[in-house]
């Protein structure tokens, strides 16, 4: 008898027939799987919106939004966050993303035999504290243990669900040629922190991981009545595979300028020494909102006041040459196309 495997899924010719290893759900390879398997799921009008949650109508003037997302990261713990800081975060984010504001959030366990009590009380207290500081609850959960194997490894699931204000619609269908690309904050923290660790890599000052909640950032948005078309997280994958995500689903162009997007100093040291590119390194705190024109300046001006936003910068704009492709200027006058990468430059940060 043939083995189990081999009855499933016979050894290929080409790659594209079997799952190998992803390393993050922002790279191109990820999103063709996806592509492929989507279809096969039953009906739903929220299929084809590729967005941070799915917006579920429950009454003539009341919208909810409810996302869910898997945390595998590794090492657990880094310096400015660990897999429960951003289990939450990412998930409160995801709403966010959606114009909601997270209400309840669920947490499912999946606990390697052998992992320690001791470390897993402490990323339980690390995701109190993070509901805490967002203002959600934590109300239902499951908690499995698998057979061991691989040192004892922890890996956590949430999904939430969030109050989204009436006549707020907030999607990629809404880009249009002309709108303004802001971005929140500096990039690749997140990613240079868990690097670090996993590396013993030491810095000084620590460059910690942007983890942060950024629901106040998009209220406060939504409250100066900004109009925002879209929202995006630039987690896995980072900035450009955000970009190119929005760009792919709006069938608009992307023109971003280079020397605008902010890069710490320290980040952009360990990117020129490892060779790595910080639009693509993920991030947990920063988002990328795409905005009416006229209302650019407005919407720097109220995003600078929220701490999540103090470093805001305009970027770029959506335009209708090269549609669904991202442009990015360099410091020199070149342009180039940037592409979504076929697998993370770094192994999975979260």
């Amino acid at each position: 008898m043939a083995p189990v495997s081999s009855q499933i899924c016979p050894r290929p010719v080409g790659s594209s027939s079997v799952i190998q290893m992803a390393h993050g759900s922002g790279g191109r390879s990820m999103h063709e799987l996806l592509a492929r398997l989507l279809p096969l799921l039953p009906g739903t009008v929220h299929q084809n919106v590729r967005h941070d949650g799915a917006i579920i109508p429950v009454g003539m003037w009341q919208n909810l939004a409810f996302t869910t997302d898997s945390y595998v990261v590794r090492p657990l713990f880094f310096p400015g966050g660990d897999i429960g800081k951003i289990a939450v975060n990412g998930t409160v984010n995801d709403l966010a993303m959606c114009g909601a504001q997270a209400k309840a959030l669920s947490c499912s366990l999946i606990i390697e035999e052998g992992f320690c009590v001791a470390t897993l009380e402490r990323v339980m207290a690390s995701m109190a504290e993070a509901a805490r500081v967002a203002g959600v609850e934590i109300v239902t959960g499951d908690t499995k243990v698998i057979d061991g194997g691989s040192g004892g490894n922890l890996f956590i699931n949430t999904a939430g669900i969030g109050a989204v204000s009436p006549g707020i619609a907030i999607n990629p269908s809404r880009i249009v040629s002309g709108d303004a690309i802001i971005i929140s904050g500096d990039i690749g923290r997140h990613a240079v922190a868990v690097m670090s660790a996993r590396s013993d890599l030491t810095f000084t000052p620590p460059i910690e991981s942007d983890s942060m909640p950024l629901t106040a950032l998009v209220q406060a948005l939504i409250e100066a009545q900004i109009p925002i078309h879209c929202l995006r997280d630039a987690t896995r994958g980072g900035l450009a595979s955000t970009l190119v995500e929005l760009a792919e689903s709006s069938g608009c162009g992307m023109a971003v300028v280079e020397k605008e997007i902010p890069v710490s100093t320290q980040v952009r040291g360990v990117c020129e020494i490892l060779g790595l590119d910080p639009v693509y390194l993920a991030n947990e705190g920063c988002l990328v909102a795409i905005v009416a024109a006229d209302f650019a300046q407005s919407a720097l001006k109220v995003m600078r006041t929220v701490a999540s936003g103090e470093r805001a910068q305009l970027i770029g704009v959506v335009t209708s040459d090269h549609p669904g492709m991202v442009m990015m200027s360099g410091q020199y006058g070149t342009k180039r196309t940037v592409p979504m990468l076929s697998g993370d430059q770094l192994p999975r940060i979260c």
